[in-house]
């Protein structure tokens, strides 16, 4: 009996949000997803780099150049078409983001995401995600110099997203969110913004349903009381 190896990639029908031009985007398939671990800032790291889901987020469309993701609106406010035409389809040449993507392709395409959303006036929670999936994908490469000017872009659009409220209906819960805000503060050495929020997420302990999360910033700012012990008697 011979097995077939089943591809861990399959073709997905997608339709633009924009054009209504139908495309197929690349995705892989879940079962063939294995999570050995999570970063404190919740970036899965997989048993195979060769399968990152994290790189087909994003669909593109050939045809007029809107990028998308599964957490866009349908909805286009007034006014937002005609600049996405302009701003983007206008100097768009048709290229394909089909198919196994590189590093490289994947950043682009999140890039092309956060130039649509931003026209298309995306919730900043829906900028902010995007941008720290840029950040993980510098981070596999080792390249920190990107790596962090993509995690302030996305801890910026967090404290944006947390002080207008346009997470709420959405799947990130306030205590991950500030969390989020707290995390990334630390890692690009905004102490007093790290430190303001992750005692923040403490204080919500009580009426919080994420106590994952607030265990995780407990952790998190026993390193930093511990760290400043360090600093004290050195």
């Amino acid at each position: 009996m011979i097995l077939v190896e089943i591809s861990p990639f399959y073709e997905k029908k997608m339709q633009c949000l924009l054009c209504k031009e139908h495309f197929p985007t690349t995705k892989i398939r879940s079962r063939q997803v294995r999570v050995i671990d999570h970063d404190s800032d919740f970036r899965p790291i997989y048993i195979d780099k060769a399968i990152n889901p994290i790189f087909y987020n994003v669909a593109v469309c050939p045809h007029c150049g809107f990028a998308f993701t599964d957490d866009f609106a349908l909805y286009f406010a007034p006014g937002t078409k005609e600049m996405i035409a302009k701003n983007i389809t206008a100097k768009w040449h048709s290229r394909s983001f089909g198919g196994e993507r590189t590093k490289k392709q994947a950043v682009e395409a999140y890039k092309l995401a956060y130039l649509s959303a931003n026209f298309k006036k995306e919730k900043h929670l829906t900028m902010a995600g995007m941008m720290l999936r840029i950040a993980w994908i510098y981070r596999e490469d080792e390249n920190l110099p990107k790596e962090m000017r993509y995690l302030k872009i996305s801890r910026d659009l967090y404290i944006q997203a947390f002080s207008e409220g346009d997470y709420i209906g959405t799947q990130m819960s306030e205590t991950r969110v500030q969390y989020l805000i707290a995390e990334l503060s630390w890692r690009i050495h905004d102490r007093a913004e790290a430190i303001r929020n992750f005692s923040r997420v403490i204080e919500t302990q009580k009426r919080s349903t994420e106590p994952k999360v607030i265990q995780m910033a407990k952790d998190r700012w026993q390193e930093i009381r511990d760290e400043e012990a360090v600093h004290k008697t050195s």
